[in-house]
């Protein structure tokens, strides 16, 4: 039996049997691929079409999921494509596209698959039909969307709480459109903030919407791993607010308190020697704001970074600065990411014979970083060498509305060595996410 016959035949199996069990010609079994907490969900989608919501924290399968229905999805229906999204482009190649490869593998269709990146899609040879992918921080290249014949009828926004809710309206309006049916699928993680769009969006019911919660303890051990599992219960342990947000996809709740992860500890010299993945970053200010530098280190073992130096400076040019960090020992081979913001002052801490660079800041690059560091089990603060920076964060507070109830977003204020800090780590989150 082909795999297009076997997806034919998936929805009148499953009113008889518990699971899905069919097989393609290859032998997988979509019980492989589907793990039992989806099974609702996944014969729902074979019943019809309509706006599937998947949330939860790591590892709990959602994205796994949705790329094998996707695909599944477009072998059902012939004359259908699929469009992709990512709230910043250069995010796509390292997350859905590569997680579409891997179920087409699954499936056993990768040798009737084509992708290429340049333009950056998938197709399916026997049939021409395609998977586009893009970034919403280049709107053109979706406003004109072309398909080769039929249309777009699977959607996905791929870490739907990085988009603006009315990116997400606009582009469901302008992609869905015609008979249909129509496959929208939204993943994301819960963000911490309850009053986020997409957390009140989700508690908002729909007809048509079907929202599904899961999270890593559904998933067979197999899957995950056991440095996973190790990592998941050592955060219950340290930190259980932070594991109920990553781990369990459940909103934290926060309050106030941006970040409820700060460690102040001592830090030792013999264990600065140590160190071995150490970052500098830079605020650029002068009067009123200051002027703040940091070193750190990070420990991706433990997830821990330490934050061991700081300079706060005011009133004060850039060759001075750019002395008084060469006579704490920073060499000429050690990087420095300063705010882009001032390139003049980036060339002349080169000048100064400083290795120093212009922080990436392209959209969704604010966010990601402070979800990357309220993520982390612990930021350690030595109190006594970085007073300043250890007074920011734990004064850094979300604001409120009228009505009292918290924001979303940061606030641009009191937050100098924050920044300095997210600068001296983008080399990290960077390349995990949104730059």
């Amino acid at each position: 039996m082909s795999l297009l016959m076997m997806c034919g035949e998936l929805q009148e199996k499953s009113r008889t049997k518990p699971r899905p069990e069919e097989q393609t010609e290859t032998g997988v079994s979509l019980r492989r691929l589907i793990a039992s907490a989806f099974t609702g969900l996944h014969r729902k989608i074979l019943e019809q079409g309509g706006e599937y919501v998947l949330k939860g924290g790591r590892g709990s399968g959602k994205s796994s999921f949705v790329s094998v229905e996707l695909w599944l999805t477009l072998l059902r229906h012939p004359n259908m494509h699929a469009v992709v999204l990512r709230r910043v482009g250069n995010t796509l190649r390292s997350s859905v596209f590569t997680q579409l490869q891997w179920a087409a593998g699954a499936l056993g269709i990768e040798q009737m698959c084509r992708f290429t990146l340049s333009p950056m899609e998938a197709v399916y040879e026997p049939t021409g039909q395609k998977i586009l992918f893009f970034g919403m921080d280049d709107p053109g290249k979706l406003k004109s969307l072309k398909v080769p014949f039929g249309y777009p009828g699977v959607l996905w926004f791929e870490e739907l709480d990085q988009f603006e809710e009315e990116q997400v309206r606009s582009t469901e309006q302008s992609v869905l459109r015609g008979q249909g049916p129509f496959y929208c699928f939204k993943s994301f993680n819960p963000p911490p903030l309850e009053q986020h769009w997409v957390n009140r969006w989700t508690r908002t019911p729909r007809p048509g919407r079907q929202v599904h919660h899961s999270d890593y303890t559904q998933m067979p051990a197999s899957w995950l791993g056991e440095k996973f599992l190790d990592d998941a219960r050592f955060l219950k342990q340290e930190n259980p607010r932070a594991y109920r947000q990553e781990y369990l996809g459940i909103p934290a709740g926060l309050g106030d308190s941006i970040f409820d992860n700060i460690a102040a500890e001592p830090i030792k010299d013999r264990e600065i020697r140590r160190f071995d993945r150490i970052m500098a970053g830079v605020d650029w200010g002068f009067y009123p704001d200051p002027w703040a530098f940091n070193r750190i280190h990070y420990d991706a073992a433990r997830q821990t970074l330490y934050i061991f130096c700081e300079l706060t400076c005011y009133k004060t040019v850039n060759r001075e600065t750019a002395q008084k960090i060469k006579n704490l020992g920073v060499g000429p081979k050690e990087q420095i990411t300063a705010d882009s913001a001032e390139p003049k002052s980036v060339e002349d801490y080169r000048e100064q014979g400083l290795f120093c660079r212009g922080a990436v800041k392209g959209p969704g690059s604010l966010g990601y970083s402070f979800h990357w560091l309220q993520g982390l089990r612990r930021i350690v603060i030595d109190p006594d060498r970085c007073p300043d920076t250890l007074k920011e964060f734990l004064e850094y507070r979300y604001e409120r509305g009228k009505d009292g109830k918290v924001l979303p977003g940061y606030p641009d204020r009191n937050n100098h060595h924050i920044d300095a800090v997210r600068y001296a780590t983008e080399p990290v989150w960077g390349r995990r996410g949104n730059q």
